[in-house]
């Protein structure tokens, strides 16, 4: 593999195992998952253990009142994209938010933040019906078993991390103003501070009727009638309601598949934007000796950019809820209109007439997780922004999501609200095979910058050579058709680019905590996570003793040597 030390030097170090490895953005998330595979479990149970204790070690992240996608690889070789996306309620209107300009700056703001917090900023959530219905579907453990890591986190507490009691801070002003929320993240009218205990018995409780009732508890059942009656009570009503909660079902989606110098690409097809385009920027970027121009050299970031403004051009475009916009996925994935889109690539000013691009939150979270069977689940959820809507159903401990300010609050527009609509999403969790045997996976939160990230990350694969921890840790670059964002690694580039005429802009980081599962060749998977979250991963080998072996050491049968059929254990002399 070549080296990059020259340029960067990744920060974390990997796991290897045979029997199955787990990465998430919290070491206790990536513990719950490990739980399940060490107990018999496999992938799906390892993932919906995972999800379900991120949303109370992360509650600023994501929540079973929330939304995402899950790319499922079964041991069968078939992919299943499971979209348990927010959507619309049924009696929200085009017109039901005043927006505040037209200014592209503000153009997704609606008066007094209505689509941003509060009970009128929640959407339809659909991960707890998403995860539970995965688990029913692909699971092999007990849904209580699962279920019992989020249990004892949320009852016996766990340690406040540096990020969420910089979450709690960040938006302190916001959370005082909702009795639940300030009692439990504010006490004494104070953020929680790094290493504090925090437990939430009342969310436990709420855990443990899922585990009775599955995801009919909020959906059609108790939980999901305090929900309603949470938005409902405030001065500010928003439109939930319990029948938009029983009629609520997740889509199976055939995920889009593309290929890359002898790779097949798979990822989310629409409402998620990053399979088509993940596609159509590779297809762009196959036309070039990408590690012969130099992973630093302003040759090669000055196309990365131009790949990407491009191809936000056509997200703009052609992004949408495939059951209200027609997507032309084939045509977008096809290598020959990526032969139109280079002759696009020239430096210019975005054209005048493209709408605005809207807004996504850039607050999820994301896990990566393989068993020794070969089950693959890289999935990512979120409640949208940090604390989602901002309040907690104080009945339940459930904090919902503010989905609705992905919305575009101007009426007659492609991202304009209609009942059980979902807005596109830049989530994108990957999977990369070769030959149909799985070779890659990957994804990471971020929002409008998790696409572009993780494109760059399949090339440092892939072009480049790089192992899996080099490859989510290398720096990133960013644009969508203005300023370009350089993290500091590319220093050395940034005087060249802007001699080009861009607009260089230096962030101390692109995106959130990628992580990536490498399968080699013997068997071994290989799994990293990067510098740019609390990403922990864990691997599983060893496992039970070699078959036929029932006794004591010390009460072992003589055998002679003919007897012998298993294969001499330890090292030869």
């Amino acid at each position: 593999m070549t080296d990059f030390s020259d340029i960067f030097i990744s920060q974390k170090t990997p796991v290897i195992g045979k029997k199955g490895v787990v990465a998430t953005n919290h070491p206790l998330g990536t513990a719950a998952g490990m739980e399940m595979l060490a107990d018999g479990g496999n992938a799906i149970d390892a993932a919906v253990a995972a999800l379900l204790a991120l949303t109370v070690v992360e509650p600023m992240m994501v929540g079973i009142a929330g939304g995402g996608l899950s790319h499922l690889r079964l041991a069968s070789g078939e992919h299943v994209v499971i979209d348990a996306l927010s959507c619309a309620a049924a009696s929200m209107t085009p017109g039901q938010y005043e927006p505040v300009s037209d200014a592209p700056d503000r153009y997704m703001e609606a008066k007094g933040r209505r689509n941003l917090v509060g009970p009128t900023s929640v959407a339809v959530p659909g991960n707890l019906s998403g995860w539970c219905g995965m688990h029913a579907r692909f699971g092999r453990l007990p849904l209580g078993d699962v279920v019992a890591p989020a249990i004892r986190l949320a009852k016996r507490g766990f340690a406040v991390t540096p990020y969420l009691s910089g979450a709690i801070a960040e938006h302190a002003a916001d959370l005082a103003a909702d009795a639940a929320m300030r009692a439990v993240f504010l006490p004494d009218d104070r953020p929680l501070a790094t290493g504090a205990r925090l437990a939430q018995p009342i969310y436990g409780d709420s855990l443990e009727l899922i585990v009775r009732e599955g995801a009919a508890a909020l959906h059609g059942g108790a939980l999901g009638q305090s929900l309603v009656r949470a938005v409902a009570r405030s001065v500010d009503p928003g439109w939930l309601s319990e029948d938009d909660l029983r009629a609520y079902r997740p889509v199976d989606r055939a995920p889009i598949v593309g290929s890359y110098r002898g790779f097949e690409i798979v990822g989310p097809p629409p409402p998620a934007s990053s399979g088509v385009h993940v596609v159509q920027m590779l297809n762009m970027l196959e036309h070039f000796d990408v590690a012969g121009l130099g992973f630093d050299s302003p040759e090669r970031l000055g196309l990365l950019a131009e790949i990407m403004r491009v191809t936000f051009e056509d997200r703009r475009r052609y992004s949408g809820d495939p059951d209200f916009v027609d997507v032309p996925v084939a045509r977008l994935i096809s290598k020959s209109y990526a032969m139109d889109c280079l002759g696009r690539c020239a430096r210019s000013a975005l054209p005048a007439m493209l709408p605005p691009l809207g807004h996504e939150s850039a607050d999820t979270t994301h896990i990566t997780i393989a068993d020794g069977d070969g089950n693959i689940v890289a999935a990512t959820h979120t409640i949208n922004g940090l604390f989602g809507a901002r309040f907690m159903d104080p009945e339940t401990g459930i904090i919902p999501n503010n989905y609705m300010s992905n919305f575009d609050p101007h009426p007659g527009r492609a991202l304009s609200i209609v009942p059980g609509k979902r807005v596109p999403t830049s989530m994108a969790p990957m999977i990369v095979c070769a030959g149909g045997i799985p070779r890659f996976a990957l994804g990471m939160p971020g929002g409008l910058r998790i696409f572009p990230s993780v494109f760059q990350a399949i090339v440092n694969l892939i072009d480049h050579g790089m192992c899996a921890q080099d490859a989510v840790e290398a720096p990133r670059l960013w644009t969508q058709g203005q300023e370009v964002e350089l993290e500091p690694a590319y220093d050395g580039a940034r005087d060249a680019l802007a001699a080009r005429g861009y607009d260089v802009r230096r962030k101390p980081h692109i995106g959130g905590g990628m992580s990536v599962i490498s399968f080699h060749p013997d068997g071994m998977m290989e799994s990293s996570a990067c510098w740019r979250a609390d990403g922990t991963v864990m691997a599983f080998g060893g496992g039970p003793t070699r078959p036929g072996i029932r006794f004591w050491p010390d009460r072992a049968p003589d055998i002679s040597a003919a007897d012998e059929t298993a294969a001499p254990v330890g090292r030869p002399s």
